[in-house]
C-alpha cells in the first residue's frame, strides 16, 4: 500500500494523537505570541484614528470609534516638520552607510593578520563596549572638538560601533582565505580586495548592521537635545517630542480652565496629548515598518553566520 502511493507521489503519514496534540498546542502559542507583538500597534494605530474623547479616557480597546484623521492632519501641519524629516533621513542614510563601511573595514582588517597590533587594536575597540564616561563627558568632548549645533555631530559618535565591528569580524572569517589569496596573487591591495571581494560576499551581515544602526540613528533624539540649538537641524523625532510636551501642557491648561462639559466637548475633536502619542508613535515607526521587509531575508541569515564562528 505504502509502495503504491509512493509511485504515484502521495505518502500519508498516520500521525499519533501526541504529535496532533502538540501541533495544536504549538498553534496556539504561536498565534498567542503573533497577538501580542501586532496589538500594541494596532492598539495605537485605533486610537489615533478614534475620537480623542473616547481615546482619552480608554474607550477605545478593539476596534476605532468615531474614525477621523484630523490628528494627522493636524501633526502634518506642525511648523518645520517637513525640514525635520529631511534632516532624520539625511542623518539617517548618511549614518547608515558611514556605520557600515566602517565596521565592514575594521572587521576585515581584524582579519588580516598583517594588521600591526591586529590583537591589541581589536581589543582596544572592543573594550569600549564595557565602558561609558557618561553623558557630561560625552558633551564636554563634543564641545570642545565642535560637534555642537554641527550636523557632524549625528554621525561622528556613532561611526565606530564595536558591537557591529565584532559581527563583520566573525562573518569576514567565515569566508574562505583563498578568495583573498586569489586577489593577492593577481596583485591586488587591502583596499582593492576589501571592495572587490569582500564587500560583495559579506552582503548579508552588512545588511543586519544596516537595519540596527538605521533604527538607532531614526528613533535618536536625545543628541538632538543635548547638541544642537539651530531649528535647521532638529531631527523629525526632537520635533515631534516637543509637539507631544506642548499637547500636554495644553491639556493641563485646558483642564483648569474649563469645566468638565466644557472639556469633553473641546477634547472630542481637538488634539490630546494621548492622541498625539498615537499619532506620533505611527508616524514615527511607519517608515522603519516599510523598509524592513526589503531587509528582513538577509537579517536571520546574517546574525547567525556572523555570531557564530566557523
Amino acid at each position: 500500500m505504502v509502495q503504491h502511493a509512493a509511485r504515484h507521489g502521495k505518502v500519508h503519514m498516520r500521525r499519533s494523537p501526541g504529535d496532533i496534540v502538540i501541533s495544536v498546542i504549538t498553534y496556539i502559542v504561536y498565534a498567542v505570541f503573533a497577538f501580542v507583538c501586532v496589538y500594541p500597534f494596532y492598539y495605537i494605530f485605533i486610537n489615533s484614528i478614534s475620537a480623542n474623547n473616547l481615546s482619552e479616557r480608554g474607550k477605545v480597546i478593539l476596534y476605532p470609534m468615531e474614525i477621523h484623521f484630523k490628528n494627522y492632519q493636524t501633526v502634518a501641519n506642525i511648523p518645520g516638520l517637513l525640514d525635520a524629516a529631511r534632516m532624520s533621513v539625511l542623518r539617517t542614510v548618511v549614518g547608515t552607510a558611514l556605520t557600515v563601511l566602517v565596521a565592514a573595514f575594521l572587521g576585515y582588517m581584524f582579519t588580516r593578520e598583517t594588521l600591526w597590533k591586529r590583537k591589541f587594536w581589536y581589543r582596544f575597540v572592543a573594550v569600549t563596549m564595557y565602558f561609558n564616561a557618561g553623558i557630561i563627558p560625552w558633551y564636554l568632548t563634543m564641545k570642545y572638538i565642535g560637534l555642537t549645533n554641527n550636523f557632524w555631530g549625528y554621525i561622528f559618535p556613532t561611526i565606530v560601533q564595536p558591537f557591529y565591528i565584532i559581527l563583520c569580524k566573525t562573518y569576514c572569517e567565515s569566508v574562505p582565505k583563498e578568495l583573498q589569496d586569489a586577489g593577492e596573487i593577481d596583485g591586488a591591495g587591502t583596499l582593492r580586495i576589501f571592495f572587490s571581494i569582500m564587500l560583495p560576499v559579506i552582503k548579508p551581515i552588512l545588511a543586519t548592521i544596516a537595519i540596527f544602526a538605521a533604527v538607532a540613528q531614526w528613533n535618536s533624539f536625545q543628541d538632538t537635545l543635548l547638541l544642537m540649538k539651530d531649528p535647521k537641524l532638529y531631527t523629525l523625532q526632537f520635533v515631534l517630542y516637543q509637539y507631544i510636551n506642548q499637547a500636554s501642557s495644553l491639556k493641563a491648561l485646558i483642564s483648569n480652565t474649563t469645566s468638565s462639559a466644557q472639556l469633553a466637548a473641546s477634547l472630542a475633536h481637538a488634539a490630546t496629548a494621548t492622541s498625539v502619542r498615537m499619532t506620533v508613535t505611527i508616524v514615527v515607526v511607519l517608515p522603519v515598518m516599510l523598509v524592513y521587509p526589503f531587509f528582513q531575508r538577509f537579517f536571520t541569515k546574517g546574525i547567525m553566520i556572523g555570531a557564530v564562528k566557523g
